[in-house]
C-alpha cells in the first residue's frame, strides 16, 4: 500500500536517507492517512542521533528546544517537521515524563514505548507500512488498545488515560477490555497531571463524534478532573420536562450542540448545580429554581481551576447564567437582550436552549422550539434592520449632550438614559426627540435615587 506524503515531509525523509540513516513518518499522520483523513502534521522518526541531525539539516531553519530528548524541529517549505531519534524511556517521574531517555538504533524499540497500537505505526516509501503491534487491524475494527501492558502504559504517563478516552470519542473507537479496565482502575493518577494538560484533552474529547457514549461510560474518569459532576450521576429529575437523570441529560445536551469546545463545555457544566438547588413540591414534582445562577458560579471555579482563558470562561459563565432565562419572544425583549450581550451571544444562547430542549422529554417540546425560532427570527431582523442596540447607534452623542449643558459623568448618564428609552420604546431614535426625552425625564429619574 502507498500513503501520500507531502513534499516537505518527503524532503526530510530523503535527507535522512541520503545521510545514511533510516526515516519514517510515524504516529498520528500514519493513523489518519489509513483512516482516509488528512493529517494536521507529519512527525518523523529516525536512527539518526541528535547531534548528527543538526548537521544534516544545517541549511534549514531549525529549533533545538527538544534536542535533549532527541527531537529537532525543522522548517521545510514553511512547515514544521518534528524529527525524533528512536528512543526508549527510562523510569517515569510523577506518572508523566521519563527521568531519562536512551537513544536507540532500532525502530521496534521506539514503537513499543508508544501509547496505543493505532499510534505505533510507521511508514516509509521504500519499506511501506511497519506495523509491529496490530495497529492496522485495530484501525479496521475500530478498537483502541494499549501497546503492551495497559496498566504499565498508564502508570508511565497518566495523561494517556485521558488521551485514550479522547481518541475513543474523536475516532468513535471502542476501548479494548483490558485497556478500558486499566483506564478506570488508574483514573486517580490524573491528579498528577497539570490542569492545562487536562483541559486541552477535555476540549478535544468534548468535540468528538462519540462524546455522549464516552462521557457516560467513563464518567468516573471525567469526575477526577471535575468532581462537581459526581452529585449529578443518577440524580433523578421527577419532572414532566425530563426523562433522564441530571448527568444523562447533560451528556445528551453536549452531543446536541455543535462541536465547538466552548459550547460543549457550556453544556457539560450548565446543570451542574441542579442537585444543590433541588426542591420537591407537595405533588412530588422536582424543581431546580435558580440552578442556572448557582451553576454559573460553580462553573466559574471549575474553569479557573482548569486554567481556561478569561474570554472563554466569561462566555461560558454568561451562557450558563442565561440558559434558563425564558425571554419573551417580543421585539422589545429581544432587542434589549441583544443590547445586554451581543448578537453572536444571542445566537449561541439559542443554540444552548435548543440543545437543552432536545435533551428533555417531548413534553411541550414543539412549543419551546417554536418560541426559540421566533426569538431567532426577531434577532436576525433587528440586526439586519440595524436597529439601535448600543450607545454607538444613538442619534445623539456626547457633543450633543454637552451642548445641552451636561458635564462630567452626567454626559454618560444622559446617553445611557436615552439608550434605555429607545430600547424600552419610550422614545424614537431621533436627535431632537431624544433631547426632549432627556430634558423632560432625566431629572425626574435622578431625583428618585
Amino acid at each position: 500500500m502507498e500513503i501520500f506524503i507531502p513534499s516537505y515531509a518527503r524532503t526530510a525523509l530523503n535527507i535522512l536517507r541520503q545521510g545514511g540513516f533510516e526515516g519514517y513518518i510515524v504516529g498520528g499522520c500514519v493513523r489518519d492517512s489509513l483512516l482516509g483523513k488528512k493529517p494536521h502534521d507529519y512527525d518523523v522518526c529516525t536512527d539518526c542521533p541528535p547531534e548528527k541531525m543538526t548537521e544534516l539539516f544545517k541549511n534549514f531553519r531549525t529549533f533545538a528546544t527538544g534536542l535533549k530528548h532527541g527531537t529537532l524541529t525543522v522548517i521545510i517549505e514553511k512547515n514544521p517537521v518534528e524529527i525524533t531519534c528512536y528512543r526508549s524511556d527510562g523510569e517515569y517521574i510523577s506518572h508523566r515524563k521519563p527521568a531519562q531517555v536512551k537513544f536507540e538504533t532500532s525502530l521496534e524499540e521506539d514503537l513499543k514505548r508508544r501509547d496505543f497500537t493505532v499510534n505505533a505505526l510507521a511508514y516509509s516509501p521504500e519499506e511501506g507500512l511497519v506495523d509491529l503491534f496490530g495497529g492496522r487491524e485495530d484501525l479496521k475494527n475500530g478498537v483502541l488498545r494499549c501497546v503492551g501492558e495497559a496498566e504499565k502504559r498508564f502508570d508511565e504517563d497518566a495523561l494517556r488515560i485521558l488521551r485514550g478516552i479522547r481518541f475513543s470519542s474523536c475516532l468513535g473507537f471502542r476501548i479494548e477490555e483490558k485497556t478500558s479496565a486499566a483506564i478506570l482502575k488508574q483514573r486517580e493518577l490524573l491528579k498528577s497531571i497539570s490542569a492545562e494538560r487536562i483541559a486541552e484533552e477535555l476540549k478535544k474529547l468534548l468535540c468528538g463524534k462519540d462524546v455522549r457514549r464516552v462521557l457516560s461510560d467513563y464518567r468516573d474518569v471525567i469526575a477526577v478532573a471535575i468532581p462537581e459532576l459526581i452529585p449529578c450521576f443518577g440524580f433523578k429529575q421527577n419532572n414532566p420536562h425530563h426523562f433522564l437523570d441530571v448527568y444523562g441529560h447533560i451528556c445528551l445536551s453536549v452531543e446536541n450542540v455543535r462541536p465547538d469546545w466552548v459550547m460543549r463545555l457550556t453544556m457539560l457544566l450548565h446543570d451542574i448545580a441542579k442537585p444543590d438547588m433541588h426542591k420537591v413540591d407537595d405533588k412530588g414534582i422536582s424543581h431546580f429554581k435558580k440552578h442556572q445562577f448557582a451553576g454559573a458560579e460553580k462553573a466559574k471555579e471549575i474553569l479557573r481551576r482548569l486554567k481556561i482563558d478569561n474570554s472563554s470562561s466569561g462566555r461560558i459563565y454568561d451562557l450558563i447564567w442565561e440558559h434558563d432565562n425564558r425571554i419573551p419572544a417580543t421585539r422589545k425583549s429581544v432587542r434589549r437582550f441583544i443590547a445586554q450581550h451581543d448578537f453572536d451571544f444571542v445566537m449561541d444562547y439559542l443554540e444552548v436552549r435548543r440543545a437543552d430542549t432536545y435533551a428533555q422529554s417531548d413534553y411541550k417540546r414543539q412549543e419551546k422550539l417554536a418560541e426559540l425560532d421566533e426569538i431567532g427570527r426577531l434577532a436576525i431582523d433587528i440586526k439586519e434592520s440595524q436597529e439601535c442596540i448600543g450607545l454607538h447607534d444613538l442619534a445623539i452623542n456626547g457633543n450633543d449632550v454637552t451642548a445641552m449643558g451636561y458635564k462630567g459623568k452626567d454626559i454618560g448618564l444622559a446617553l445611557e438614559f436615552a439608550l434605555n428609552g429607545v430600547l424600552e420604546e419610550k422614545a424614537a431614535n431621533e436627535k431632537e426627540e431624544l433631547k426632549i426625552y432627556i430634558e423632560k425625564n432625566l431629572g425626574q429619574e435622578k431625583s428618585r435615587y
